[in-house]
């Protein structure tokens, strides 16, 4: 009788399902393909979105206005043979603001070589012990680089784990013969990535980045003026180091996600604190002139 009312409370009461960590949309664009069956097309999509939102990725618990929203932007460029497909991609993830209705971005980067094989009806599966398939591996490290700068952005240094796993990704998927793997491809491909996040030359820039988002934008809506300061404070610590290592892959990420962001903090400054700042960003990122000249208008 035990046993019967025991069955009937795991029946009736089950037990509290988590969400997982990534709230993902996922958009795959053929206009580049001359000819192009949209089935299989759409079936890639939906397969790739279920597997970044239904995946456990951390041992933490999610409630579900905590998910980390990311948007996958795959753009097919060639299907030079039959199942193998040449893409590109801009991943985009974003963090609430603390008092606010705001999303600011933590991800902004493009990946130009992504390519892969995808069979209908393929079953995307994710080991942690070797290499699984580059479509498989490209999703993967995507998806723990950015829960990692998620929890970077809440936690100091804490997205260790995520970046950890990233690089194992990584480093099995270096013999795989695919592009954007090694140290020898683009500065800013998935290797200097991955490397500068593990790299402690640069912790210094990861835990400016924590402030940045604590001590300034959490607080922004609440005390601006404070807020400015402390972001004007941590943008001077990360150029410190872009001063030794300029045109990082990190720094880059950083002002991908951020220049227009902080662009609008400073244009509303007092005119000191707003030529302090320009000063500054003129320093990390030059190739920006133009958008920071409207901080001085």
């Amino acid at each position: 009788m035990l046993r019967i009312f025991s069955f009937l409370i795991i029946l009736f009461c089950p037990l509290p399902i988590y969400p997982q960590e990534l709230n993902s949309k996922v958009l795959i664009n053929t206009e580049k393909l001359q000819s192009s069956e949209s089935l299989i097309f759409e079936e890639m999509q939906n397969s790739i979105e279920q597997f970044l939102n239904n995946k456990i990725w951390t041992e933490d618990k999610f409630e579900s206005e905590e998910r980390i929203n990311c948007n996958f932007i795959i753009n097919i460029l060639n299907e030079p043979s039959s199942n193998l497909f040449e893409a590109t991609v801009q991943i985009v993830s974003s963090r609430p603001i603390f008092n606010s209705s705001y999303e600011s971005i933590l991800f902004n980067h493009g990946d130009r070589e992504w390519v892969f094989e995808y069979l209908p009806s393929q079953n995307i599966e994710f080991t942690e012990n070797g290499f699984n398939d580059n479509l498989t591996s490209l999703i993967s490290f995507y998806a723990f680089i950015i829960i990692g700068i998620d929890y970077d952005s809440f936690e100091k240094l804490g997205g260790d784990e995520s970046f950890q796993k990233a690089w194992k990704i990584l480093n099995e998927s270096q013999n795989s013969g695919y592009k954007g793997w090694d140290q020898f491809g683009s500065k800013q491909n998935r290797y200097w990535i991955c490397e500068n996040f593990i790299n402690p030359e640069f912790r210094p820039v990861r835990e400016a980045i924590y402030n940045y988002h604590i001590s300034g934008l959490d607080s922004f809506y609440s005390n601006p003026e404070e807020s400015r300061y402390n972001i004007l404070n941590n943008l001077k610590e990360i150029n410190k180091v872009n001063t030794k290592n300029f045109n990082s892959s990190i720094l880059n990420l950083f002002i991908n996600a951020k220049s227009d962001e902080i662009t609008n903090i400073f244009k509303e400054a007092p005119l000191s604190v707003k030529r302090n700042a320009y000063n500054v960003l003129m320093e990390l990122s030059p190739s920006n002139s133009d958008l920071f000249n409207k901080i001085l208008e």
